[in-house]
């Protein structure tokens, strides 16, 4: 199959393109076909962005269905059918099932837009100028995002110094006999501390591009007890670990926790289409209008698959199926540390965003090739590349998880002769 063309004329900037030398043409369910009839397992999903696979058929089917009705494409932030259904089907859905509330903002279509927009009210609503934000963090790749993001080869992008970021450490860093919610308490309310009172906290539930790192329900319950009891604002960016990832549609339900904004992109639309939403506790909502804006922020076409998408949700067959997913996953990955003690150190995540934490980053870049050969799409993370994403779609069937799941002991299993 020839790649020429990309090397040729594609920027120096690319990744995946190198980690899978294929040219992919069709894709379904958890299957992704390239150009010469090759099916491969996805594990990576669009790095978190195809939840629910690639073109779901109770996603796709009203999609086009609109698309062949000469309807409204692009819309700015003015009134639409399709942006009042998708605003009616989410609020019905997804938040009042959960007892939230929230106002619902349309920024840009990006996980970034999100969390910009987000950080900007957030600074607005107090007043105060500083974020605090965690070790191995990453929000994105505009200045902002970038600036509460860990990795300091991500923050040194763009070359512009980004002040106001109070670094702190995340559940369970630098070891878990660290209390690192105890020291935030302490550091926000001591005059001695040198920190001043940020705007916001932002944080996510599972660490994704940090390396799979997962916060315990314990202590997010005590971050927004500590943020209501020092008055900072709460930010969980869900932007990867949301919209179903974990087993439920938000990552933060399983601690019974309501944030002040939460951050939602990537698999929000359910199609791959790009399309972000800020959720604002009411009270908050002080923007004024225009203030902040996005030209692509009306796109109906994501309106409609993230309205599809959301009505799954109160489909119980379809809930209990992930969850049975997840649990079939997860005694997966058991199997897989049993049986690999020395290529794998400890799984990580929750849910169906799950990590294997291996012995080196040359482990899991031996995993990954050999996966591939054999017909399997996965990706590293974290700071030293040593964790093992395994993302399959929340719908994966049985079939296909058995078959990536062999693929990945395969894998495992040539490294482990190796050594």
């Amino acid at each position: 199959m020839n790649t020429d063309v990309f090397a040729a004329h594609e920027s120096n900037v690319r990744r995946y393109g190198r980690s899978f030398p294929a040219v992919f043409t069709t894709a379904l369910g958890a299957t992704i076909w390239d150009e010469a009839g090759n099916p491969y397992i996805d594990f990576l999903v669009g790095s978190g962005a195809l939840n629910y696979g690639h073109n779901n058929p109770n996603i796709i089917a009203p999609a086009i269905e609109y698309l062949v009705g000469e309807n409204i494409l692009l819309s700015l932030d003015m009134n639409t059918a399709a942006k009042r259904e998708f605003i009616e089907v989410f609020v019905d859905s997804i938040l009042k099932p959960r007892g939230l509330s929230y106002k619902i903002q349309f920024p840009g279509p990006t996980g970034t837009n999100a969390n910009e927009a987000a950080l900007a009210l957030a600074r607005k609503y107090t007043g105060r100028s500083s974020v605090m934000a965690f070790t191995n963090a990453f929000h994105g790749m505009s200045l902002g995002s970038l600036a509460v993001s860990g990795s300091a080869s991500t923050r040194e992008l763009g070359g512009v110094a980004r002040h106001d970021v109070i670094r702190v450490p995340y559940d369970g860093y630098p070891n878990q006999a660290f209390d690192s919610a105890s020291y935030i308490d302490r550091v926000l309310g001591d005059p001695g501390s040198g920190i001043e009172k940020p705007a916001a906290i932002i944080l996510e539930t599972i660490q994704a591009e940090g390396g799979m790192n997962t916060a315990s329900a314990a202590w997010l319950i005590e971050i927004r007890r500590i943020s209501r009891k020092h008055g900072v604002v709460l930010i969980v960016d869900d932007i990867q670990a949301g919209a179903g990832r974990t087993g439920e549609f938000f990552s933060f339900e399983f601690a019974k926790i309501d944030p002040d904004i939460v951050c939602l992109s990537k698999s929000l639309s359910g199609s791959g289409s790009p399309f972000s939403i800020v959720l604002i506790r009411p009270d908050m909502d002080i923007w004024n209008p225009g203030e902040h804006s996005g030209t692509f922020r009306g796109n109906n076409f994501a309106f409609v698959t993230a309205g599809a998408m959301c009505k799954m949700w109160s489909d119980r067959q379809f809930t209990e199926g992930v969850e049975r997913t997840a649990v079939k996953l997860q005694t997966h990955l058991d199997s897989l540390i049993a049986k690999f003690p020395k290529c794998i150190e400890q799984k990580r995540g929750r849910g169906l965003m799950a990590g294997l934490k291996c012995r080196s980053q040359s482990v899991v870049g031996r995993v990954h090739d050999v996966a591939f050969e054999n017909g399997l799409l996965i990706e590293s993370s974290g700071p030293n590349r040593d964790v093992i994403k395994v993302l399959p779609p929340i719908t994966i069937t049985d079939d296909e998880l058995d078959r990536g799941i062999a693929i990945l002991d395969h894998a495992l299993q040539e490294q482990a002769n190796g050594d």
